[in-house]
């Protein structure tokens, strides 16, 4: 799951680390177990005054299934092949699914909520001016082409005025604030050692294109990729009239290539045990001397920095050195590079067509761009922008308050379902499951929309210059994010706005968040049968709670502080079936010569794994011993796998499945579904899945883990 962010820095779009999304507490412990769980959790209230489910009869789409498959062979295809062969990706997506289905429809929403404030005519300074001004800002497009690059001048020039490398210390130091890049950068999170308080991270970055092997490998795909971005360089560079732009792009390209070969590989880069490592101020700057750290941050507006987060320490000095080798003039062109691509979307049509091709076109396929009022109320609606003020009229008017109270429920029968979990598991001892029960009672759930809404009433936005208007953001957004540096936490804050289509957990806060954007079919309907909201839902709830207890999660305890409350012996254990899961996922080749990194999508792999363990348990639990009854041929639990299914029906273009095999941390929608349901002994006999069956797992290979 990606998050959309308005262009410039965010607190959000910096510290994903922080976040586990299905896509990232509580008093003090008791020392004790909790009670043992009850005979049964609550049934899901399944009726709703008014009428049906959305879907179907019961909730599940049956026409999208596809008969000729058997289920053992290809559940994805059984589940979804009708649709999978009918539909047509549109020319504006890279992807699409049940994800984008309500994603449209929050944006039709969204754009309905500005255009009802436009047509207030709301008053000066009101947050409803600002949200309507900011959308009709971007629509300008006769302004913004008049324009063109003009907008850039001055902070071109200042680039090209650069004249040493203490002047380009200094620009990187401002990289976030003047929407350009570096090969370091920092953001404000948790400190994981002390969760009550800020910290600053820093962390390498400065790469235009996805990932290290897109600068580092030789495939075909690779290769063209390459070949593509110097020629798009050279066109962005042209639109400042800036000469030699072809021999700059080269720089550029070795120049990024450069910081590439110290980027740790991906696994390595979620390790929460390799990317901790706290220190003073003072011990800093003696590790890693020759940079200029004080004017770094000095420009940055941060001054007597008492201590940071160094995220990957073994490449700080190679990088240091790398400033101080490349010339100063290439890195002048990658900063005019990275200043006018990063403003594209602000700037005029022709800038920002050139850069949709490139990002969009070559690196994911996508022929053409969505429609204007769309990147509008992508802009506007985000995290980073004005989000939380559009979310507030959102819900208002979008989101039941019953819902909320129903999820409230689902999450307590899921609390169960875990507690019992732990309760029965014979592979970890009592002293492991003391902590993991204070670590599942710890658990907040945040439902739907926030308690305190932010204020955003220093922002200024006018109609009459988009430009200025996102840069008013950018800096409200920054100077909000480095006086949070040693501050205490808010943990009333919210990740995500709530007409989001997604959710996370946030290790640090050990809370599990649901935007009222996912709380509708195909993941949650209030009349829909319980086997379906179990099986959609509550797996993502299950999901969440599960990144409490996945590899890296789990390194951090019930008050969300970063340490090991795992005997050696327990964690060993836990390894070892997390080791069998990664193995599973690293045999799937979902494009020829590319296949799933289990070891970086392993965190993900074992929410879903998990997530459907403690849904399936959960809707168990709700049934009283009983069986569910059979609705339009299909058992209780053939509806619950189904409904897994049809919550990950998706289609990709072809480039995009690669670039998420290559920097994305989740399996591809077919193996979030194959790959899950092969471990449940209850998906065999609910399914009829036999040993000659393509998706047949002996039952001592299975795993469940929770």
């Amino acid at each position: 799951m990606n998050l959309s962010s308005s262009s410039g820095w965010t607190r959000l779009s910096a510290a994903l680390a922080a976040l586990v999304m299905l896509a990232a507490c509580g008093g003090e412990p008791t020392g004790a177990a909790p009670e043992s769980p009850p005979e049964a959790a609550a049934p899901a209230v399944a009726e709703v005054a008014g009428g049906g489910p959305e879907l179907g009869s019961f909730g599940i789409d049956t026409s999208s299934r596809d008969d000729s498959v058997r289920p053992g062979d290809d559940f994805f295809r059984f589940a979804n092949g009708a649709w999978l062969d009918s539909f047509e990706l549109p020319a504006d997506r890279s992807n699409y699914g049940s994800f984008s289905v309500l994603a449209d429809r929050s944006d039709e929403r969204v754009r309905g909520i500005i255009e009802d404030l436009a047509g207030m005519e709301p008053a000066a300074g009101s947050i409803e001016q600002k949200i309507s001004d900011y959308f009709q800002s971007y629509l300008d497009t006769e302004t913004l082409n008049e324009l063109g690059i003009g907008p850039l001048r001055p902070d071109l020039a200042a680039i090209d005025a650069i004249a040493d490398r203490e002047q380009l210390v200094a620009a990187f130091g401002r990289a976030q604030l003047d929407n350009t890049a570096s090969p370091f950068a920092f953001y404000i999170d948790a400190d994981r050692g002390n969760p009550d308080r800020h910290q600053l991270v820093l962390t390498l970055s400065g790469l235009s294109l996805p990932d290290r092997d897109y600068y580092l490998l030789d495939t075909e795909d690779y290769q063209r990729v390459r070949a593509e971005y110097l020629a798009h360089i050279a066109r962005v560079l042209a639109f400042a009239d800036i000469a030699d732009a072809s021999a700059r792009a080269q720089a550029i390209l070795a120049l990024e290539t450069g910081i590439a070969e110290h980027m740790w590989p991906r696994a390595e880069r979620r390790n929460r045990d390799l990317t901790y490592n706290p220190m003073p101020w003072d011990e800093f700057t003696a590790a890693y001397p020759g940079f200029g750290w004080a004017a770094y941050f000095s420009a940055a507006g941060i001054d007597a920095l008492e201590d940071l987060n160094v995220n990957y320490p073994s490449a700080m000095v190679p990088v240091i050195a790398l400033v101080g080798e490349v010339p100063l003039e290439d890195w002048k062109s990658y900063l005019s590079y990275r200043l006018i691509a990063d403003s594209a979307g602000v700037l005029s049509e022709e800038i920002e067509r050139e850069a949709f091709h490139f990002y969009s076109t070559v690196l994911r396929g996508v022929p053409e761009q969505r429609e204007r009022w769309e990147r509008g109320v992508a802009r506007v609606g985000s995290r980073g922008s004005l989000g939380e003020a559009v979310g507030q009229i959102y819900v208002a008017r979008h989101f039941p308050e019953s819902a909320k109270l129903q999820m409230q429920e689902l999450v307590e029968n899921l609390r169960a379902a875990l507690r019992q979990s732990i309760e029965e598991n014979d592979w970890m001892g009592p002293l492991t499951k003391e902590e993991a029960y204070r670590k599942l009672e710890a658990f907040r759930p945040k439902i739907a929309y926030p308690d305190v809404w932010e204020d955003l009433s220093a922002i200024e936005i006018s109609r009459g210059s988009l430009f200025d208007n996102a840069r008013n953001i950018r800096e409200f957004r920054y100077r909000e994010e480095i006086e949070r540096i040693g501050a205490p936490t808010d943990r009333e804050e919210w990740g995500m706005t709530p007409q989001t289509v997604n959710a996370y957990y946030n290790t640090s806060f050990n809370e599990i968040v649901f935007p009222a954007g996912i709380l509708q079919p195909p993941f949650f309907d209030p009349a829909a049968d319980p086997a379906v909201n179990y099986g959609g839902i509550g797996a993502v709830i299950g999901h969440e709670m599960g990144h409490g207890f996945d590899d890296q999660g789990s390194k951090s305890d019930w008050a969300g502080i970063q340490r090991n409350w795992w005997t050696e012996e327990d964690r060993a254990n836990f390894e070892a079936q997390a080791d069998v899961i990664a193995e599973q996922y690293a045999a799937f080749e979902p494009v020829p010569g590319y296949f799933i990194d289990g070891r970086f999508t392993l965190g993900e792999n074992i929410g879903d794994v998990g997530g459907v363990s403690l849904a399936y348990r959960a809707y168990r639990m709700s049934l009283n011993g009983e069986e569910a009854p059979v609705i339009d041929g299909y058992t209780g639990d053939q509806r619950f796998f189904l409904a897994w299914a049809q919550v990950w029906q998706q289609k990709y273009r072809e480039d995009a499945l690669i670039q998420q095999l290559t920097s994305g941390p989740h399996s591809p929608a077919e193996f979030r579904v194959n790959g899950v349901v092969r471990n449940f002994d209850a998906w065999y006999e609910a399914f009829d899945v036999q040993p000659e069956d393509d998706l047949y797992l002996p039952p001592e290979a299975r795993v469940t883990i929770w």
